[in-house]
C-alpha cells in the first residue's frame, strides 16, 4: 500500500497542480494578493471597484451644470462674445497706453493724435519708459487776487503759496488725499506744457488749462477768505517760484540757488465766482 502524504495533498488541487497554500490556522490564503483583490490596491484608494451606477467614478450624467456650461446655447455664445469684445477693448487701451508713454517711434509719429485723443485726460501718464531724468527743481505755485471790497475800493492781497499750503497738508499725514498730492501739481503741468514761453495757449488744451487753473485759484482763494467779508474776487494771477536742487558734493555740479521766477497775466474771474 501507498503512504498516505497528508501535507502533499493539502497542497496539490484536483489536477496535481499547486493549489493554495495553507496557513497555520488552516484558512486558504486568498488568491491573488492577501486583501483578495486580485492583485495591488489602486493609487486612488477605491480597490478597483466600478460604481454600481456603471459611470466609472465620474460625474453622473443628471449633476448640475454651473457657470457658463449652465447656460442655453445662445447666451453661451453671447458670454463668449462680451468676452471677447472686452478682451478687445482691454489690449487695445494696453496699447495705446504703452505707445503714450514709449519713446518717440514710427507709430507714434504716424498716430500720435489719435493715441493722444484716447489718453487725455482721463489716462495720462506722467512717466517715459527707460529712466527719464527726474526733476531736479522745487517749484512753487503761488496766487494773488484784485479783489472789491464792499465800499467799491479794489485791493491787491499778498501771493499765496499754494504749493506750501499743500506741502503742510501732506507732511505728517499717512493717508495724504489725491487733491493735496496731485491737483495743483498737475494742473500746473498741465499749463506749462500746452502754453508758449509767452504765456501764449497752443491749441484748445491751453485755453482748458487756464479755465481749469483759473477755478482752483477761486476755491484756494475762498478757503484763505481772501475777499474778506463783502469782498469780491475780480481777478487772479499766478506765478511759480522755481529752485534748484543742490545736486550731491561728490558730483562737483554747481547749480544757480537764485529762484526764477514765472508770472503769468492776470486773468478775469466770472461774477459768481464760476472759472
Amino acid at each position: 500500500m501507498e503512504a498516505y502524504d497528508a501535507g502533499s495533498d493539502a497542497r496539490q488541487g484536483p489536477d496535481g497542480q499547486d493549489g493554495p497554500s495553507v496557513r497555520s490556522h488552516g484558512m486558504a490564503e486568498p488568491p491573488g494578493g492577501p486583501d483578495g483583490t486580485g492583485g495591488e490596491v489602486p493609487a486612488d484608494g477605491t480597490g478597483g471597484v466600478v460604481p454600481s451606477d456603471g459611470t466609472g467614478g465620474g460625474v453622473p450624467d443628471g449633476a448640475p451644470r454651473t457657470g457658463v456650461a449652465a447656460l442655453s446655447p445662445r447666451y453661451q455664445a453671447g458670454a463668449v462674445l462680451a468676452l471677447a469684445v472686452v478682451a478687445v477693448a482691454v489690449c487695445a487701451h494696453l496699447g495705446l497706453v504703452f505707445l503714450h508713454v514709449a519713446p518717440s517711434n514710427t507709430l507714434t509719429k504716424q498716430h500720435g493724435e489719435a493715441v493722444d485723443e484716447w489718453v487725455f485726460p482721463e489716462f495720462e501718464q506722467n512717466w517715459k519708459l527707460f529712466a527719464p531724468n527726474p526733476l531736479q527743481q522745487n517749484v512753487a505755485v503761488q496766487v494773488r487776487a484784485d479783489v472789491s471790497t464792499a465800499d467799491g475800493a479794489i485791493r491787491t492781497t499778498g501771493w499765496y503759496d499754494l504749493s506750501a499750503e499743500d506741502g503742510r497738508a501732506i507732511d505728517g499725514n499717512p493717508l495724504p488725499s489725491h487733491t493735496q498730492q496731485n491737483e495743483l501739481r498737475r494742473a500746473w503741468d498741465f499749463f506749462v506744457s500746452s502754453h508758449d514761453s509767452d504765456n501764449r495757449p497752443v491749441g484748445l488744451r491751453g485755453t482748458l488749462s487756464e479755465t481749469y487753473l483759473r477755478h482752483i485759484a477761486v476755491q484756494r482763494l475762498e478757503q484763505n477768505d481772501a475777499a474778506g467779508e463783502g469782498g469780491t474776487v475780480e481777478r487772479v494771477q499766478y506765478r511759480s517760484r522755481t529752485t534748484n536742487v543742490e545736486p550731491p558734493p561728490w558730483t562737483g555740479e554747481k547749480v544757480s540757488d537764485r529762484p526764477a521766477y514765472r508770472e503769468l497775466p492776470w486773468w478775469t474771474v466770472p461774477r459768481g465766482g464760476a472759472a
